[in-house]
Order: C-alpha cells, then structure tokens, then sequence
C-alpha cells in the first residue's frame, strides 16, 4: 500500500497481478450487480440508473465488520480498461471517497491497480483509522477474489447458476413479507430449520447462523447476512458460510402484490438462487467422480426443497391464520 502525507485527503493504491485476459478481468469489474458472487466483502449491490458508460450503483458492503451502504457513480471505459467511482451519499466515518479500477495488458495476463483517495468527517483521527483499516481490508480481500475468479474464468462462468421457486398466496402482501422477514420464528414454523440465531444490528440489516436438514436428512450450518426492504417487498441475502459445496451463494425473496383471475389480491412470492458450485468442495463431500450436472442438478434440489417448504408454510400461516 502506498498512502500519500497530505490531508486531509488520503491516497491508497493495491495491486496485483493476474495470470488472466485482461478483457476477462474487465469483465468482473464492470458488472456490479455480479459482484456480491465475486467480491467477499459485497453482500448486493444495484444498478439504479445509467448506461454502459456511466452508472449509479447502490453498494451495501462489510467495512470493519458492519454492513454499510453508499450511493456511488462510476465511468466505465472499456478501451482503456479503467473504471472511475466517487461515492455521492457517504456513510460516516467516510466524508468523501472515491478511486479507480486499472486493467493493464502484460506478458503473462494483467496487471490490476486499485486506487482510492478519501476523506474522514472532520479529519477525525479516529475515523481516518477506521477508513484506512477498512480500505487496506477490502482492497486485499477484493483483489485476491479478483485474481482467483478471474484465473479460472471459464469454470467461474460454468459453475454460477440461477434459478426461482414461486408460489401464489391468497391474502395481504405484507403478511407474507412479514413471515420472511421475521426469521427469528423460523424453528418452530420450518420443519426444516434446526436452529436459528438473529442479530439485527441496524433495522432492516440482520445477520443468521442457521442449522438446517437436507433432504436426506443431514445437518449443515449456515451463516448469511440479508437486507429487508418492507416498502418494495424484498429480501435480498448473502450467505457468507455456504455449504462445502459451494464458494457462493445469494439469494432473494421477492413479494408482488397481485391479482388473479378472479380479480383477487394474492401476494405472489418468487424465492431466488444464485449459486457457485466449489468443484473441490463437491469431490470432498460428493466424492471425485461426481459430474459438475449431477453436483448442480443436487443443489438446485435441496435448495428449491427448502424454499418451496418456506413458500407453502408461508401460504399456510397468511391464508390459514396459522402461527
């Protein structure tokens, strides 16, 4: 890291080299909305408005452990292989931030600099520090995720993967919200939830470990962090231990306030997947000889099982009145 003396705003820049196209790595950078699938520190990100040129990003994100979020605007050059960022809506510590992505062509692949200037609010020492801490944390951790991904770009493309449960609820939207965001309740109206422990660190920001059944009847714990949206129906989440068989997965619970044919309000719940199979994982626990399909097609299984015995005990408890 090299940090400039001048304040009250600081220069940090990272780098690494990448054994990968230059145009693969560009790739990554440029698609945000990906980068919770890429990026360990990302938990979502969205693209509010823009073109392919110049966009405005909503980022939540771990700094130092929390969950903050930022509004951002950033220029893409694809010729050159730079994105440029400031952020427009700042969380504190953070007065003003922003940097730049470099790609760079070499010999053997790339080279990837990333460059941040920032200010704290007031210059306060303290939040220069938290700042500093959390730049130099997630710039190693987003660069080496970068450089891993980006090496094996093609397995990368192959093993991530989306699919969607749904199912239709005769009864007020935010009924059905209401039981997925109150998570807590979980164990004892999931048949497939041994344990749940919820933190909820800010409103709408909570944080689960969880202990759930497979469908042959084995345990796994899970850790995830999700963001509730009561005003638009969504719960979007990311589950920061996954499985042995997966390096990714995140997630999200959409509720559209609808009609049928009838002409009757029903809250019409979609439960999104968005996986990265881990290739090792999957030889460990499945053993060597299982085909990336079969380690696919067994995921996509469980976790629709899942989802599908949320979707119908949810329906259960909005159209039925049960607890």
């Amino acid at each position: 890291m090299v940090r400039s003396s001048a304040e009250p705003t600081h220069v940090t820049e990272h780098g690494v080299a990448i054994a990968a196209p230059a145009a693969d790595v560009y790739r990554l950078v440029a698609d945000a909305a990906g980068w919770p699938d890429v990026f360990g520190p990302t938990v979502h990100c969205e693209v509010e408005s823009g073109t392919e040129r110049r966009q405005e990003l909503r980022i939540w994100a771990f700094a130092n452990g929390r969950v903050r979020n930022w509004a951002s605007r950033r220029v893409l050059d694809p010729e050159a292989r730079t994105v440029t960022f400031r952020q427009v809506v700042s969380a504190p510590p953070v007065a003003s931030m922003g940097g730049t992505w470099r790609i760079e062509e070499t010999a053997g692949g790339c080279r990837v600099t990333l460059l941040h200037d920032y200010r704290a609010v007031d210059d306060d020492p303290e939040g220069v520090r938290l700042i500093e801490n959390a730049v130099e944390a997630n710039s190693t951790a987003e660069l080496h995720a970068l450089r891993t991904t980006a090496e094996r770009f093609a397995e990368f493309a192959q093993s991530r993967f989306t699919f969607s449960t749904r199912q239709d609820i005769h009864g007020d939207p935010r009924a059905a919200f209401d039981f997925l965001a109150r998570a807590e309740l979980w164990p004892s109206r999931l048949p497939h939830v041994a344990r749940l422990d919820l933190r909820e660190e800010e409103p709408g920001v909570q944080h689960m470990t969880m202990d759930t059944y497979g469908p042959d009847g084995s345990a796994h714990t899970t850790s995830s962090v999700r963001l509730c949206f009561p005003e638009r129906g969504l719960i979007v989440y990311k589950q920061t231990t996954p499985p042995p068989v997966m390096s990714g997965h995140t997630g999200r619970w959409v509720v559209e306030d609808v009609k049928d044919a009838s002409g009757a309000r029903v809250a019409r719940v979609t439960s999104w997947h968005t996986v990265v199979v881990d290739p090792q994982g999957v030889r460990r626990v499945l053993g060597p000889g299982t085909e990336p399909a079969e380690a696919r097609a067994m995921i996509e299984r469980s976790l629709t099982a899942n989802s599908s015995a949320t979707l119908l005990r949810a329906k259960r408890h909005v159209e039925g009145g049960t607890p």
